[in-house]
């Protein structure tokens, strides 16, 4: 049943960014960065955890729970660091996965040709 709703959710999400680049004019790039809001306003009110309990990978490996970790670390940081952990907070907390990111995409690039659609 775990992977059940796990794979409804996050198909979901996907689904309703696909129905975006579909049927409006928005960038994908838009439409990244706004499920990135989402995840960093559903952590601002405090009912991300609430959904990622029952929504688990579901939620969490799509982009918006990159978003709610962004959030999560400047809180944290701005608890404990004052106003400067608005800046550093979000990017300690999620240093691992653009780290991953980068690298991952450095590696890519060197194994395989790019090229612009036509």
């Amino acid at each position: 049943m775990y992977y059940l709703w796990v794979f409804l959710i996050g198909g979901l999400i996907c689904m309703l960014g696909q129905v975006l680049i579909i049927k409006t004019n928005i960038t994908s790039a838009r439409i990244l960065v706004t499920f990135v809001l989402i995840g960093v306003f559903l952590e601002a009110i405090g009912v991300f955890d609430y959904i990622s309990e029952f929504a688990k990978a579901g939620i969490n490996v799509p982009i918006i729970g990159f978003g709610a970790s962004l959030a999560k670390g400047a809180i944290s940081a701005v608890k404990s660091k004052g106003l400067i952990g608005v800046f550093t907070g979000g990017l300690e907390a999620t240093a691992g996965g653009i780290a991953a990111a980068v690298g991952f995409a450095f590696l890519f690039g060197l194994i395989f040709k790019a090229r612009t659609k036509k």
